[in-house]
């Protein structure tokens, strides 16, 4: 049912024709970079990003819509609210009402306005120009109390239908069900939107396996033994850290049955993990020669191309995605920076999204031959528009050309991430601190980092010992 037939049958008073442009007052975003940690939220086209402590806009409620990348979901803004410039926000006029031009918005078909070619994108002039019809203030304001009541009872009737539906699957559940239904529905009630889409494939892929490996396991059977032959049997597949991970995610499951009674004792404890040898690692980074001759030898003609994004992410470290959503604006030539504050969703549908973590924004600095051949580079690119993306893209792409390259100069093969651990591992040796290592990439926390690079770390340690073993020797 469309939103002028459900208006048409709730009014009969003839509707004023308009255009959008004279219902609202439509503004873009800016950049933020300039600007410190605050209160004041920062949206994008996918939503909240990070907090500021200056408002763009202090005391007018927005609808936000897209103008780069997503632009098919319009939000609401309370004030006060900064909004980057990927993304317009439209300030109802005078004697318009916010939730009945929400309403409009909602229901405007904006792939069909999208002008572009490639980058989904909007324009002022295309929103301003679209036609729509209004009624007067007071039913405006009676139609938008109505639709935004009525969201608001979908949203409550579907967290209420999710709460009771995960209830039911419990109460449903008895000590005579597999393991497997049990598992299932665990993921479902408490997976399920809590964790990153990547995250749940990897529990999605242990219910998969223990389908495979033990069908018929009920609950009332589950024990140490019973448990151990269920990791033993997995580990004659899988190495020894994988067998690790399985059982991570079999015990978090299993504590929350023995909470609800399903399960007497915790049979996971002094669980032993077992595994195949591990097989010969890839090399997962270059070293310093190694990229010097890869990097000599990239293709870097005088137009943008997947070569240069090679160099790029192998002089800074950034993520994949993150180098897919650099625009020219991005780029501070004069402090020779880069500044990173989204990612672009190459997974899925295209378009900006936040960041990984919020230590994952920030500005990397990076040499003076870079900056001036991105600086030449981008003199006449959109200021804002995506300079890597132009339609679909996929990882498997450029790591072919990454692979041809490698094979060519008979250096190790790796993908693109690679670069991001080449970069890291060159850091490391060069002798960079770990907190100031960290931030460069990105990480959320040193312990990642101290994780993700333990054998780089424990290599310098033991150069240590030797350089402290020398300065004591000399005191002699």
């Amino acid at each position: 049912m469309s939103f002028s037939f459900v208006c048409v049958n709730l009014f009969v008073i003839a509707w004023e024709q308009r255009r959008l442009g004279e219902v609202v007052d439509l503004r873009g975003g800016r950049d933020y970079k300039h600007l410190s940690s605050g209160n004041i939220p920062v949206y994008g086209t996918g939503g909240y990003m990070l907090s500021v402590d200056e408002a763009l806009s202090n005391d007018e409620n927005a609808i936000g819509i897209g103008r780069k990348g997503t632009i098919d979901n319009p939000f609401i803004l309370s004030a006060p609210f900064w909004t980057v410039d990927t993304l317009f926000y439209a300030v109802p006029r005078d004697k318009y009402d916010i939730n009945f031009v929400f309403c409009i918005f909602q229901n405007i078909e904006w792939k069909k306005i999208d002008e572009s070619t490639g980058v989904p994108s909007l324009s002022k002039k295309s929103i301003n120009s679209i036609e729509v019809k209004t009624p007067n203030y007071l039913e405006q304001k009676t139609i938008g109390k109505y639709f935004a009541t009525f969201d608001n009872l979908i949203t409550l009737h579907q967290r209420t239908q999710k709460v009771e539906k995960g209830k039911k699957m419990f109460n449903n559940i008895n000590k005579e069900d597999t393991f497997s239904t049990y598992f299932a529905q665990w993921i479902t009630v408490y997976k399920k939107g809590a964790i990153r889409d990547v995250t749940l494939s990897k529990y999605q892929m242990t219910h998969t396996w223990i389908e495979k490996i033990a069908p018929s396991l009920r609950l009332s059977e589950i024990n140490r033994m019973s448990y151990q032959q269920l990791l033993n049997e997995y580990a004659l597949y899988h190495e020894r850290q994988t067998t690790m991970d399985f059982h991570h995610h079999l015990k978090g499951a299993i504590l929350d049955a023995v909470d609800e009674g399903l399960i007497d004792r915790d049979p996971t404890r002094k669980a032993i993990i077992k595994g195949k040898n591990p097989r010969e690692k890839k090399p997962k980074f270059l070293n310093q020669c190694e990229l010097h001759t890869l990097i000599k030898n990239l293709k870097l003609g005088d137009k943008i191309n997947w070569d240069w994004l090679i160099l790029l992410v192998a002089k800074t470290g950034m993520r994949f995605s993150e180098a897919l959503a650099l625009t020219p604006s991005d780029f501070d030539f004069a402090q020779q920076s880069i500044s990173i504050s989204k990612t672009w969703d190459y997974k899925k549908h295209g378009g900006f999204l936040p960041t990984k973590n919020k230590s994952s924004v920030r500005k990397l600095q990076v040499d003076w031959q870079t900056t001036s051949q991105f600086s030449n580079l981008l003199k006449n690119y959109p200021k804002d528009e995506p300079i890597f993306v132009a339609g679909r893209v996929f990882n498997s792409t450029v790591n072919t050309i990454l692979y041809r390259h490698c094979k060519q100069l008979n250096i190790p093969t790796i993908t693109i991430h690679g670069l991001r651990h080449t970069h890291a591992s060159l850091l490391l040796f060069a002798g960079v601190s770990i907190a100031s290592f960290a931030r460069r990439l990105g990480h959320s926390s040193i312990t990642t980092t101290q994780k993700t690079y333990l054998h780089i770390i424990h290599e310098l340690e033991n150069q240590d010992t030797d350089l402290v073993i020398r300065s004591l020797s000399r005191l002699v």
